[in-house]
């Protein structure tokens, strides 16, 4: 399903698929704009730290951090510097909203005379989302429960910008749950260039029916908590784009081409200057993709750019590795970086701004991953990519104007999946390298040689050593299978401790299958198992997971969009063709194979459970999606068409429709909490399976949410629940 709804994600301290990224509001790396230097928290100061000589500079020491009448420093849970360097707004005390903890309190500390300033005191506690500094640094802007508000530093005076009023349904500078979810949107508003306005989306959930969900568990009496969720087939929630001038003045909306309840607008920015903002939007159906630009002092939005797909478009951000605010102008605001798929394969372009010239950048039949840094002086953007091996990435750079040859910049001495954050001028990078058989190793390294820098953390490891040696110890396989359809998968497996090939032995599956995640992946983490209590290899079972069509893997457009309309049926027959050759295999005992996955993977768990019950014996279904119908508009509408024109194809690549025909042992888990996936989804295939007397168990977990983390004991009792039903009803061991 959604980022969150694959993997659980930000809640859980282990990610299943390989490395949660730094949520926004985090501690990250902060580079410093000459990008020979970052600052970053450490031990509650704010340091800065020089490169290539590690040079460490105290910005913000920790006991200047003790606000007046307190004892103990803030907590410094993010920061940000004022333009011109002189200050620092410190994220504290935060909050979760749904995700990611988004809310929380802000401080000013004043390098220059030392002082420290909440932001925002008169607003309730952890209440402020997203606050910024003004460009000249000083006022900060931010919201509150709904609302954008500026306040003037030197004064302390605050000011609400948004005159029509925030609310749970009218939200102004930040987004409704379904947009944070599937398009990423948070951060609802924008400087602009000159600090004289502001920029904001406003949200009209009004007309968004409430799912409702019920908390039995943290009072006597039960009690109802609403959630703003446009299911699929209903229309999405309108949107406008306003824009304030902050000395006041009323908001000028946009007047922006299209029906808004009917269009999605997941990106907006100031277009490299201060009297317009370009815009994109998506259809309903997310198949076509349209840039505008819009003159903020008469509203007028012209169309610059369009593009159509018979499957669906990603919108901005979903190249950049999650970073959706900003927007990559060259040639002083003549020309963008945009990426399309329109030739089959993902590709960097740059586009004049008036959309008449574009200019191929990466060329050849290889998907780009995530665009890492553009260095316009250098003339070269760097990007990861693996043209040879889609469960590997690597670093490449190729010149900024088209006319350069694809460059791998990683050694080729060292296989399997790199990931950068590369500085300012591209002069240095934090790199980081793992593979299926290997630990993580962080290092610091100079451009565009790649040559790690002496004295600087992870410096002294030899990476294509350790390669070699976790190749001599491998536990992680990989491996490729051809179905009878003639497609070919990629694979991993782990195989039992003391393996012997002429016994036979229980496979379990490990299975997601949607658009939104990978699970073969060359990476730290492949192959383990950490529901399981124990180790699957020392109680002998093979552990195996295979790449279907429609999974994101850089593998081409064809590959990656096969699965429109067919959720539910194309993964599926994958997933099921692959394992029958699997089950050739002379070693695997086809009487115990089992299969599991969460989220969209517990969705997979159960259309293999159901539709192929000759293959998988024993299937354990976390959070699943049973009924696509009860899902959200965005993701199943970008991927499987509006259920008013094709409502059978979400019938059909629904688990309910199936439930008649298990015959395997089921273990169902779902958590009453899950605002993600609702509980609705379960006690609708409960009711399918009593009506076909089908046995199995089900567990649900009180007022949990999607990750199923919450409460004393719940991590504990699931891992115990997953292993003890496997080993019952799928027991290890050669035979």
């Amino acid at each position: 399903m959604s980022f969150s709804v694959r993997i659980l994600l930000v809640v859980v301290s282990l990610s299943f698929l390989g490395g949660v990224k730094a949520q926004p509001g985090s501690t990250q790396l902060k580079w410093a704009k000459e990008g020979n230097a970052f600052y970053t928290e450490k031990e509650g100061s704010i340091v800065r730290i020089e490169l290539p000589g590690n040079k460490e500079t105290v910005i913000v020491p920790r006991p200047q951090l003790v606000a007046s009448g307190e004892i103990r420093p803030i907590q410094v849970r993010n920061f940000s510097f004022s333009e011109d360097g002189g200050k620092v707004l410190i994220y504290t005390n935060t909050k979760r909203v749904w995700r990611y903890n988004t809310r929380g309190d802000y401080w000013v500390y004043d390098i220059g005379n030392k002082s420290l300033k909440q932001v925002g005191k008169d607003r309730p506690v952890s209440s402020l989302m997203f606050a910024k500094f003004s460009p000249d640094g000083t006022k900060v802007a931010y919201t509150s429960e709904h609302n954008v508000y500026v306040e003037e530093l030197s004064s302390g005076v605050a000011k609400c910008l948004t005159s029509t009023g925030g609310s749970r349904k009218l939200i102004n500078g930040t987004f409704d749950w379904v947009y944070e979810e599937e398009l990423d949107c948070r951060d609802g508003f924008r400087w602009s260039p000159d600090g004289r306005h502001i920029a904001y989306w406003q949200i009209d959930a009004n007309k968004i029916r409430d799912y409702l969900m019920l908390n039995t568990t943290d009072s006597i009496y039960p009690f109802v908590i609403p959630v703003e969720y446009p299911k699929v087939g209903e229309p999405p929630s309108p949107y406008k784009i306003g824009v304030v001038d902050i000395a006041g003045g009323d908001t000028k909306w946009m007047n922006i081409p299209g029906d808004p309840q009917q269009t999605y607008l997941p990106r907006m920015e100031w277009a490299a200057n201060s009297s317009e903002l370009i815009l994109q939007q998506l259809n309903r159906k997310q198949n076509d993709s349209k840039l505008f630009l819009s003159n903020i002092a008469s509203g007028e939005t012209a169309l610059l750019y369009e593009e159509r797909d018979s499957a669906w478009i990603e919108c901005k951000g979903a190249w950049q590795d999650g970073i959706v605010a900003g927007w990559d102008w060259l040639s002083g605001g003549k020309e963008f970086v945009w990426v399309s798929e329109k030739d089959g394969w993902r590709h960097i372009y740059r586009i004049s701004r008036d959309g008449k010239k574009e200019t191929l950048i990466t060329k050849g039949d290889y998907d780009i991953i995530t665009i890492n840094r553009i260095d316009e002086k250098g003339n070269y953007v760097y990007f990861m990519a693996s043209p040879e091996n889609a469960t590997q990435q690597y670093l490449y750079r190729t010149r900024l104007d088209g006319k350069g040859k694809l460059e791998r910049v990683t050694p080729v001495d060292q296989p399997g999946s790199h990931e950068y954050d590369i500085s300012p001028g591209a002069l240095y990078a934090l790199h980081n390298f793992g593979n299926a058989n290997t630990e993580d190793v962080q290092q610091w390294i100079s451009l565009p040689g790649h040559q790690s820098i002496a004295g600087a953390a992870g410096s002294g490891a030899n990476i294509a050593a350790m390669v070699k040696e976790a190749e001599r110890k491998k536990r992680v396989e990989f491996f490729r299978v051809k179905t009878v359809d003639g497609v070919d998968m990629d694979g991993w497996m782990v195989k039992p401790d003391h393996f012997d090939s002429t016994k036979k032995y229980p496979v379990l599956f490990y299975v997601y299958g949607e658009p939104a995640a990978q699970t073969v992946k060359d990476e730290s983490g492949a192959g383990m198992n950490f529901l399981y209590a124990g180790s699957l290899a020392d109680d002998g079972y093979i552990y195996i997971s295979v790449e279907n069509r429609g999974a994101p893997a850089p593998k081409g457009r064809a590959w990656r969009k096969a699965i429109y309309r067919n959720i539910g049926r194309l993964n599926i027959r994958d997933q099921a063709m692959a394992a029958r050759e699997i089950l050739k295999w002379p070693f695997v005992d086809t009487s115990r194979i089992a299969v599991w996955g969460w989220s969209g993977g517990g969705s997979s768990t159960l259309n293999l459970l159901f539709q192929y019950p000759d293959i998988y014996k024993t299937g354990i279904a976390i959070a699943a999606v049973d009924n696509q119908l009860c899902y959200d508009n965005i993701y199943q509408e970008r991927y499987m068409g509006v259920p008013q024109e094709n409502r059978e194809d979400f019938v059909n690549g629904s688990p309910i429709t199936y439930a008649k025909n298990l015959r395997g042992n089921l273990l169902y888990i779902h958590g009453t909490g899950d605002d993600n996936v609702h509980y609705q989804n379960a006690e609708m295939l409960l009711n399918v399976l009593i009506k076909e007397n089908k046995v199995f168990q089900f567990m649900p977990y009180p007022n949990r949410s999607h990750g199923i983390f919450e409460g004393e004991g719940t991590r504990k009792h699931l891992s115990t629940l997953y292993t003890s039903y496997l080993r019952e009803h799928c027991p290890g061991g050669p035979r």
